[in-house]
């Protein structure tokens, strides 16, 4: 795993529903633990989901406290996502870990109860 996969991908988050308004995007694998920092947090509504060399292999968990606590949903593969009321996480995300292949659930567990992520992986 490790650099070389999590270079390739790419998130954007949208303010507003069919990627309208405010964006904010960010260009390779990382663990964002307050998007309050960014002014993102607890706005987001929804977002464009790639790996431009290998499309299947993105993962991006969505976290509804910051320092990736609470309630998570996890997005595998390269995605557009119109309506996060649809996954009935509009405007809860605080935190975020976007990596270049799959993480398990068992796995998004662990880092929510050890703070560890994934090698490879910046946290911000």
């Amino acid at each position: 795993m490790g650099f070389i996969f999590n270079r390739n991908v790419r998130v954007t988050f949208f303010s507003g529903f069919n990627f309208t308004g405010r964006n904010l995007t960010f260009r390779r694998g990382v663990a964002v633990s307050n998007l309050g920092l960014f002014g993102f947090n607890n706005i987001i509504s929804s977002f464009r989901l790639r790996n431009v060399v290998f499309p299947s292999q993105v993962t991006l968990i969505l976290f509804s406290g910051r320092n990736f606590t609470g309630n998570f949903r996890i997005f595998r593969g390269s995605q557009n996502i119109a309506d996060l009321r649809a996954f009935n996480f509009n405007n809860v995300t605080s935190s975020f870990i976007l990596v270049g292949f799959r993480i398990s659930t068992t796995q998004i567990r662990n880092i929510q109860r050890t703070g560890t992520m994934p090698s490879d992986i910046s946290v911000l």
